[in-house]
C-alpha cells in the first residue's frame, strides 16, 4: 500500500517536472472558422457574463426574478437583432471568462471585458463599446494617497485580479490584493483593512462613491470594454464591428448607456470610432506586452523559477491558515462534546448543539463572508484582519464537525471504564481527562485526520477575503501563463504533498496507540 501511493507520487511529479521541462501548452483545441454560420444557422448569439459582477453591467431584476437587466444585457439584444438572431446569456465566473470562450462554452465574452495586454493576441477583440477610466479612491485625510500610481508604493491596494488595474499596479511596488467581487474591495477600504482601491470609475461611482469616509483621488489612466472572440473567428469579430458600429452611428448605444446612468462626453468617440482606432487600441496594448517580454502573436508564456517560488509560497499560507484553524477547532470541538455528553439537560448542552447544527448546516464560504465582511458592519470594532479572519472562520467551522467525531469517539468507550475510575475514586471530570479522552482520541483518530486533509483543501475558500493560498496562485498563475495544465498539476502536488506525509503519520500513531492499548 505504501509503495503503491509512493509510487503514484512519484509519477505524478515526473509528470509536472516534464512538463515544467518542456513548457506550458494550451489545452484547447483551435477553433473552426464557422462560428458566425453556426450562430445563424441555430439563430442564437451565446454570451458569457457573470451575474456578480452586479449592476449595472447584468445582473437579476430584484421585481422579476430570472430576468436579467444591465447595459450590456440590453447592448447583447441590440447586437443580436443587428445580426438577425437571438441574445442567449451563459453564467460564467468573470476571471474565467477567457478560458472558457476559449474551450467553446460561447460565442463571445462581453462582461466589463478589458483590452489588457495579458489578453491581446490571446483572443480577437472588437471595436470598443465602452471608453472607461481607472479610477483612484482613498479613505478622507489619508494624504499618503495622491493621483499618480508611484504614490501607492508600499500601501495595500485593493482591485480585481486580471484586470487592467491589476496590470497598471503590478510594478508599482504596492501590496495588491486581488478581489472577485466589486463591493468587498471598499468595504475594506472604509474600514482600513486596505488603503486604496484603484478599478474602473463605472465601479469606483456605484460601489465606491457611497461610501462616505471615502473619496476619489483621481483618474489614472484610460481603458476599453470590447467583444472578445476566439482566435480564427475573423468573421465574427467582423460581423459583431458592424452592428456595434451600425449601433453607435444611430445613437443607440448612447441611449443605453444613458438608460443606465454611465454614459459620459467620452462615449461620443464611439460614434467616430474607425479600424484605425481599433488597431491603435490593439498596438498599444501589444507593445506594452512585448514591453514586459511577450509578444501579441505568442499564445504561451514559460513557467518559470519564479512562479514556482510563488507557488511554494502559496502552499506555505495554505499550510500555515489550515494547521492554525485545526488548532482552534481541535480544542473547541472537545468542549463542545463534551457539553453535549456531561452536561445534559444545561444550557451549555443546548448551546453546544446548536453551535454544532448551524457550523454543519451552512456553507463555510457564507461564514467567512460574514466573519470577515458582515461584522465590520455591525461595530467597526469587531474588524478582522484577512489572515485572522480566515483561520478564526476556517477553525470554528471545522469544530463543529471535530465535535462530532469526538463525541462517537467518547461514546464508543465501554461505559465500565468511567465506572472503574469512580470505584477508585476519580471524579467524573478527572475521570474524563484520564481515562476516555485518551482512548477516545485513539478511536476518533482517523476522523480528525481525515478532517485536517480535507481542510487544506477548503482553505481555498479564503481567497474570497483576499488571503492568496496555493489555488489561489494557482488561478492567477494559469492566467499569466495562459495554461491551466501546468499550474494545476504542480497545484495537485503540493497538495498531496502536504496531505500525504500526514496520512503516514496518522497510521503510525494510530499504530503505537493501538499497541499500547493491547
Amino acid at each position: 500500500m505504501k509503495r503503491s501511493a509512493a509510487t503514484c507520487a512519484l509519477a505524478l511529479g515526473s509528470i509536472v517536472i516534464g512538463l515544467l521541462a518542456v513548457g506550458s501548452s494550451s489545452c484547447s483545441s483551435e477553433p473552426s472558422g464557422g462560428t458566425l454560420d453556426r450562430i445563424r444557422a441555430s439563430g442564437k448569439l451565446r454570451w458569457g457574463g457573470d451575474m456578480q459582477g452586479g449592476e449595472p453591467y447584468v445582473s437579476e431584476d430584484p421585481n422579476r426574478p430570472g430576468k436579467l437587466v444591465g447595459f450590456e444585457v440590453d447592448l447583447a439584444e441590440a447586437i443580436a437583432r443587428e445580426m438577425g438572431v437571438r441574445a442567449e446569456f451563459v453564467q460564467n465566473d468573470w476571471s474565467n471568462l477567457v478560458p472558457s470562450l476559449e474551450r467553446g462554452t460561447f460565442d463571445i465574452a462581453m462582461n466589463g471585458l478589458e483590452v489588457t495586454k495579458a489578453r491581446v493576441g490571446r483572443v480577437l477583440f472588437t471595436r470598443p463599446y465602452y471608453i472607461f477610466q481607472m479610477r483612484l479612491m482613498a479613505r478622507h485625510g489619508d494624504a499618503r494617497v495622491r493621483p499618480s500610481l508611484r504614490s501607492l508604493r508600499g500601501l495595500r491596494v485593493g482591485t480585481l485580479a486580471n484586470s487592467q488595474s491589476w496590470e497598471a499596479l503590478q510594478d508599482t511596488g504596492a501590496e495588491v490584493l486581488p478581489y472577485e467581487g466589486v463591493e468587498e474591495p471598499y468595504i475594506d477600504l472604509e474600514v482600513s483593512r486596505t488603503d486604496a482601491v484603484l478599478l474602473d470609475h463605472i465601479i469606483a461611482d456605484r460601489y465606491g462613491v457611497p461610501h462616505t469616509k471615502l473619496r476619489v483621488v483621481g483618474d489614472l489612466g484610460e481603458g476599453y470594454y470590447s467583444i472578445a472572440v476566439r482566435r480564427g473567428d475573423d468573421g465574427l469579430r467582423t460581423a459583431l464591428d458592424r452592428a456595434l458600429e451600425a449601433i453607435s452611428k444611430r445613437g443607440a448605444l448612447r441611449r443605453i448607456l444613458r438608460k443606465h446612468g454611465i454614459d459620459d462626453a467620452a462615449q461620443a468617440r464611439l460614434a467616430t470610432w474607425s479600424d484605425t482606432d481599433t488597431t491603435r487600441m490593439i498596438s498599444e496594448r501589444a507593445a506594452a506586452q512585448r514591453a514586459a517580454g511577450g509578444t501579441q502573436a505568442d499564445v504561451k508564456k514559460p513557467f518559470t523559477w519564479h512562479h514556482f517560488m510563488l507557488f511554494l509560497q502559496g502552499a506555505l499560507v495554505t499550510l500555515v491558515v489550515s494547521t492554525a484553524a485545526m488548532a482552534l477547532a481541535i480544542p473547541l470541538g472537545i468542549l463542545l462534546a463534551l457539553a453535549r455528553l456531561y452536561l445534559p439537560r444545561t444550557p451549555f448542552a443546548w448551546i453546544a448543539g446548536a453551535y454544532v447544527e448551524v457550523f454543519r448546516g451552512t456553507p463555510v464560504l457564507l461564514q467567512l463572508y460574514l466573519l470577515y465582511y458582515g461584522l465590520p458592519g455591525l461595530w467597526e470594532g469587531l474588524k478582522l484582519d484577512a489572515w485572522t479572519a480566515a483561520i478564526v472562520g476556517l477553525g470554528l467551522n471545522y469544530a463543529a464537525y471535530e465535535a462530532e467525531i469526538y463525541r462517537g469517539g467518547i461514546l464508543a468507550v465501554p461505559k465500565g471504564q468511567l465506572e472503574a475510575a469512580w470505584s477508585l475514586g476519580m471524579s467524573t471530570p478527572l475521570a474524563v481527562r484520564r481515562v476516555i479522552l485518551p482512548q477516545a482520541f485513539r478511536i476518533a483518530l482517523p476522523g480528525v485526520t481525515n478532517d485536517y486533509i480535507a481542510l487544506l483543501k477548503d482553505s481555498s475558500l479564503v481567497s474570497v477575503i483576499t488571503v492568496v493560498e496555493l489555488t489561489k496562485r494557482m488561478t492567477i498563475t494559469a492566467v499569466d501563463v495562459r495554461s491551466w495544465l501546468v499550474p494545476g498539476l504542480l497545484c495537485a502536488l503540493l497538495y498531496f504533498s502536504m496531505s500525504y506525509p500526514l496520512s503516514i503519520l496518522a497510521r503510525k500513531l494510530e499504530a503505537r496507540l493501538h499497541g499500547e492499548s493491547r
